[in-house]
């Protein structure tokens, strides 16, 4: 018996890297995938469904189910028809993967609105779109009387979390996610639905397109291999099964490594019983302002 015995999911950029990953891992826990990619190169352009195909072949080859769709995630009808084909192949639809992703890298003074708008559409409207269409067929279904427990699981990045410089729009897209993620958990609790982010450290395509990562994310010859993407699965996994215990939560995840990532939170500041005075509010700032 897997963990996802029976379960359906769509697992979005799942033509290779993290993605490829997922697919195969859900397969063999026995959930029935189906393997979205629209199969272009790193920065988006171009569309090829051979990788996707690839995989469903070889996820049939080992006696499991998975159908291809080749839908642009970021296509407000193209979401739809995604779902869709969830439902019409299994009849079903109990889990979403929002992991598809491009990086268009540029520091801000040479970024261009297209650099921009590309990422922030890929990554961003990405998740919301495919997330709106699945959340409006289990809102229905809870309505009819079909109460079970659903998941999405969304995709973010350090990059996101923790700033990195010369990505102001892939983190921004990524910061996005999370946000997008802790809403939705709270909109579709009424519904069953569980919604969780994650931020994955491995060697895909995009991360080697980083200069000096390469190096960094070689394997050890003999050692556990700690940038393998096979290692992001089993929590991907875990967040999608029907007894999971989180909600609303972002979770760091590299190697063998889980952590979850604090929200925003309120820090230090400074209180004042009249409206203050520039002066003297810089002044009552001055000792909490961080050294860089």
């Amino acid at each position: 018996m897997g963990t996802l015995d029976g379960r359906v999911a769509i697992i979005t950029g799942a033509g290779r890297g993290i993605g490829r990953e997922h697919a195969l891992f859900f397969a063999n826990e026995g959930a029935k995938v189906v393997v979205n990619d629209l199969g272009g190169a790193n920065d988006g352009s171009g569309a090829d469904i051979s990788p996707a195909q690839q995989v469903v072949d070889e996820i049939r080859e080992a006696g499991g189910e998975a159908v291809v769709n080749g839908d642009n995630v970021a296509d407000w009808q193209g979401a739809q028809r995604l779902v869709n084909s969830a439902i019409e192949a299994f009849g079903d639809l109990d889990i979403l993967v929002n992991n598809a992703g491009i990086l268009r890298d540029r520091v801000l003074v040479n970024m261009t609105e297209e650099e921009w708008d590309a990422v922030i559409a890929v990554h961003l409207k990405g998740h919301f779109a495919p997330s709106r269409w699945a959340a409006a067929y289990w809102r229905e279904q809870h309505k009819a009387g079909v109460t079970k427990a659903r998941n999405i699981v969304h995709t973010s990045s350090t990059s996101g979390l923790f700033a990195n410089p010369g990505q102001a729009n892939y983190g921004a897209a990524k910061t996005g996610i999370a946000t997008f993620s802790q809403i939705i958990a709270k909109e579709l609790i009424r519904y069953n639905v569980k919604s969780n982010t994650i931020a994955p450290g491995a060697r895909t395509r995009l991360t080697l397109a980083t200069p000096g990562l390469e190096n960094i994310m070689k394997p050890v010859e003999g050692s556990f291999d700690q940038w393998d993407p096979a290692n992001i699965s089993p929590l991907v996994a875990y967040l999608s099964t029907a007894d999971c215990a989180f909600t609303g939560e972002t979770f760091l995840v590299q190697g063998g490594n889980v952590t979850m990532i604090e929200s925003w939170a309120r820090g230090a500041g400074v209180d004042s019983d009249a409206k203050w005075a520039v002066t003297d509010l810089a002044a009552a700032l001055a000792p909490l302002a961080r050294k860089s």
